[in-house]
Parts: C-alpha cells; sequence; structure tokens
C-alpha cells in the first residue's frame, strides 16, 4: 500500500516528501532540510534511498545526514555539478551544504523500482539543467491514478524561475508542455507551495497557456 508524508518546511526550504510501497523502506524527494534525518528517526523510519529533482540547497541540506546513515543519493544525469559545487547555498541560504555524494544517476524515462514503489523519470530541465519529476501511478484509491513529484518546475499557480545557473525559460515551457502531454489528472506534489492536479493546473496556470 501506498504511503506518502510531507515534512512541512522551516526557513527557507523545499517541501520534503518521504514514501514507501512495502511499509517498511522509504524513499526521501528532496530532503532539503538538516532535520530530515533526525526527524524520519524519530518517527521510525529507514530511508535506504534519495531522490533529488535537481540539486539547489533547499532541496539537498539533509542529504549528508541521510547518507551517514546507509542512504544512497540520487539525480538525473548531468545535475551532480550543480548539487555538489553549484546549489546556490552560499549565495541564497545560510551556509554552504554539507558535503555528500551523488551514489546513482538516471535518465529520462527511467523506472526506479525502490522501496515497493515505481518512480517513472520525468526529465524537465528549464529551472535547472538536470532537473526531473517522478511519477508515481497507483491504484490506491486515496492517490489514484498516481502522484507526480514535481520539484521546481510546476508549482500550484506558477512553475520554478530560470534565472539561476543552467536555468533556461526555453527548455522549461519544453518541459511544461511534456507535463501537460500526461493524460490522466495526477496529484501534483510541488517543491514549495500547496499540492494541486494536474488537470487543475491545465486548466487555471497562465504559464500552461499558450
Amino acid at each position: 500500500m501506498l504511503e506518502i508524508g510531507k515534512l512541512r518546511p522551516q526557513g527557507f526550504s523545499c517541501n520534503c516528501y518521504f514514501l514507501t510501497g512495502d511499509g517498511k523502506n522509504y524513499v526521501a524527494v528532496d530532503p532539503g532540510q538538516l532535520r530530515f534525518a533526525s526527524e524520519a528517526q524519530k518517527m521510525g523510519l529507514k530511508v535506504p534511498y534519495v531522490l533529488l529533482t535537481h540539486g539547489h540547497f533547499d532541496h539537498i541540506r539533509g542529504c549528508a545526514a541521510l547518507q551517514a546513515a546507509g542512504a544512497k543519493i540520487g539525480c538525473m544525469a548531468g545535475e551532480e555539478e550543480i548539487a555538489l559545487f553549484h546549489n546556490l547555498g552560499e549565495v541564497y541560504g545560510d551556509g554552504p551544504v554539507p558535503p555528500f555524494s551523488i551514489d546513482f544517476t538516471f535518465h529520462d524515462g527511467d523506472r526506479l523500482d525502490l522501496c515497493g514503489v515505481s518512480f517513472e523519470v520525468i526529465a524537465s530541465p528549464g529551472h535547472s539543467r538536470g532537473g526531473a519529476c517522478f511519477l508515481v501511478e497507483t491504484e490506491d484509491p486515496r492517490y489514484a491514478p498516481g502522484v507526480l513529484f514535481t520539484g521546481d518546475t510546476l508549482f500550484c499557480g506558477s512553475v520554478g524561475r530560470t534565472d539561476g545557473p543552467t536555468g533556461s525559460e526555453k527548455e522549461l515551457q519544453k518541459s511544461l508542455k511534456k507535463l501537460c502531454a500526461l493524460e490522466k489528472d495526477y496529484t501534483i506534489l510541488p517543491g514549495h507551495g500547496g499540492k494541486s492536479t494536474l488537470f487543475f493546473e491545465k486548466t487555471h496556470n497562465g504559464y500552461l497557456k499558450w
């Protein structure tokens, strides 16, 4: 049974998600808060895998502690340099990101079967060169037909900025069109702000109207 939880942001951080399909092991998506590992421990969660939608500091600050506890960390191929060396932590954050390493990378269209959950990788460059969204399809009535983790590509009523390193408005528009081509009304779980649905964003989000 699919279970999804969220660690709400404190300060300038993203929505930090954790999910499982086997009820024992959890995948963390964008553990942007330093406290993520300690909070997971308090809740009794074992987190063997981390998936990053991109490498900016507010999405990766909790990676080092999780990795020290045994988690393997993955990002889109080509985003490693942003995550490890150009994550903007010292520019916009309150200091450097605790150092960690990337254990595995993935590509557009890959399917990652982790902790009883099947993630489809959707490349979504624009906010950064190696941006990714993760689609999880399910028949669980609480989440059917599925959820889409969109990072900083698509928000409720808005989209990600493109003025950072490796950002591109042209690439973001292509990525948004790719998401709009999805035919089911997935629940959108974005990097910032509240959740939405794909059909709602197609209808009401002015950035998705060309």
